[in-house]
């Protein structure tokens, strides 16, 4: 969330933030007038209880010398209970500022491209060359289907549409993904593994900002008011909720695989079929704690770590840099990494990279102390998929099918599939 001190002394960079997210800068204006009745509320009964204080004593000298001072109990009488009243209405000013920056999203970075949608992204560049074919390619669909190692039919059996179930060498090439990638991350990329809950409360949600916002997105189990991850950014950040980190150990950079899980509400109709939007996915996730200064820096080496994954693998693919309206409200500048499918004849996001600079720290109250005695100050947080598996399936095996049906393994996977080479059809359970 913004400090108050700042959206204060700030506010037309936020109504401008706002207006190049496509918001609604009214907002500001509506916390503003909140803000003000706040602090006139706190001087006002700031003075009221240090007369109750002064007359207070004044009673109690009265009573030392067996004065009368029956006048001046009830006016204190009247006094307290006009602490009390104006103390109830400070307590509920004081919920709605809360409630409503809550819903005010971070200031994006001024090298945001502006724009009102996906059309106004900006290509940074591209890396690798599409496949060239001597035949039709066929969809991931039609691969697992003819390969026997995706089976959307028993998924829907299981769990209902939306949900992939993967058999064979196709479960096999999960986890040889799942595994290359926090190789990478943790061996040459410098990543400290974790293996968090796949289940956190309310205060995670909050903490990084999918809470209030998207909780219509989120599976959530009512009798524990848990909620099934999104993304492992949600507990991975939290691991330093409410702490104070000691400066000399940043940056501090975690990589995690989970499930992740996603409701898709209002998706209905958008890419429903495959694995392009599903409920339910495996994502090796970054994480980064870094020093303000560092922040955006930072940010290009997390989207080189991201990409090098690509490379690896050999998938032609593009970094995007989101334009205002496309940034998450919890980010401040993001970049998207997208991946050639050939067999569906499009780029599709893998990764998104984002910078959240003190957004999610403030929420989450994740301090550093820059020196040993210094104060404490906020951290920037930065987080991307390192990556997410579903639609880099997709491009793998679109890019890597041959003629007779079957698909190549990149040679960097083929350690992790047993010294397996080509995936040829199997029968299917």
């Amino acid at each position: 969330m913004l400090d108050i001190k700042f959206i204060r002394e700030n506010a037309e960079i936020v109504r401008k933030s706002l207006r190049d997210r496509m918001g609604e800068a009214g907002t500001v204006d509506e916390l503003l007038k909140l803000d003000m009745r706040h602090r006139q509320l706190l001087q006002e009964v700031e003075g009221l209880k240090a007369t109750r204080n002064r007359v207070s004593d004044e009673i109690g000298r009265l009573k030392k010398q067996s004065e009368d001072a029956g006048k001046l109990i009830d006016e204190m009488k009247t006094v307290s209970q006009n602490i009390r009243s104006i103390d109830a209405e400070v307590k509920g000013v004081s919920q709605q500022i809360s409630s409503l920056g809550l819903i005010i999203p971070n200031i994006v970075h001024s090298s945001v491209p502006v724009g009102g949608g996906e059309k106004d992204n900006v290509e940074i560049r591209k890396w690798g060359q599409a496949p060239v074919f001597k035949f039709k390619p066929l969809t991931h669909l039609e691969i697992g289907e003819t390969q026997g190692i995706l089976d959307f039919k028993v998924a829907a059996k299981l769990a209902g549409s939306g949900f992939a179930f993967f058999s064979g060498p196709g479960a096999r090439l999960v986890r040889a993904m799942t595994g290359f990638m926090l190789d990478l991350h943790t061996e040459k990329h410098g990543y400290r593994e974790v293996f968090p809950p796949f289940l956190v409360n309310r205060d995670c949600m909050l903490g990084t900002g999918q809470l209030p916002k998207l909780e219509k997105d989120m599976y959530r189990i009512d009798e524990e008011d848990l909620f099934l991850i999104p993304t492992a950014e949600v507990p991975v950040t939290n691991i330093h909720r409410g702490e104070i980190i000691d400066g000399e150990k940043l940056p501090l950079c975690y990589a995690a695989y989970t499930a992740c899980f996603r409701r898709e509400a209002g998706s209905y109709g958008k890419e429903t079929r495959g694995l392009t939007r599903v409920h339910q996915f495996d994502k090796v996730e970054l994480v980064k704690f870094v020093r303000p200064e560092t922040s955006y820096d930072e940010l290009e080496k997390l989207l080189s770590d991201a990409e090098e994954v690509l490379q690896k693998l050999g998938l032609h693919y593009r970094v995007v840099s989101l334009c205002t309206a496309e940034v998450s409200f919890a980010a401040a500048k993001c970049y998207d990494i997208e991946v050639w499918a050939p067999g569906e004849g499009k780029f599709l996001e893998v990764s998104s990279c984002s910078n959240f600079t003190d957004f999610q720290a403030r929420r989450a109250g994740i301090r550093y102390r820059p020196a040993s005695g210094a104060r404490a100050e906020y951290v920037h947080t930065l987080n991307g998929s390192g990556v997410a598996l579903p639609r880099v399936l997709i491009a793998l095996l679109e890019t890597y099918q041959q003629e007779d049906g079957s698909i190549l393994i990149p040679d960097v996977l083929r350690s992790y599939m047993g010294g397996l080479e080509t995936i040829t059809s199997r029968e299917s359970i």
